[in-house]
């Protein structure tokens, strides 16, 4: 299923793991991991946050994709399901109209 995996990193945290280098190490670890189809980063709400849209095969990777995440980084984590347009417009097409 593909998810937009939102990652809204604690300030001091983050600062910490940029002031030591674990930061982009950590970035680039998890992207190699997931292979977004598309990543974004900015600044939501005064914290640094990564936007990963990417195919999650199993729910039981939900934890090895996080906990990086929480542990080094006292990032808030979520998942949302996502289409595409062609998603989209499948879904459309089943509503029988």
């Amino acid at each position: 299923m593909r998810v937009l995996l939102k990652v809204s990193m604690d300030t001091e945290k983050a600062n910490e793991a940029i002031s030591n280098g674990t930061l982009p190490k950590l970035i680039e670890a998890s992207l190699e991991q997931i292979k977004p189809e598309a990543a974004y980063f900015t600044s939501e709400n005064g914290q640094r946050t990564a936007f990963l849209f990417f195919d999650l095969q199993d729910s039981s990777l939900m934890p090895v994709i996080s906990e990086p995440f929480f542990m080094h980084l006292g990032a808030k984590v979520s998942y949302t399901p996502v289409m595409n347009r062609d998603d989209l417009q499948k879904g459309l097409s089943q509503l029988g109209r």
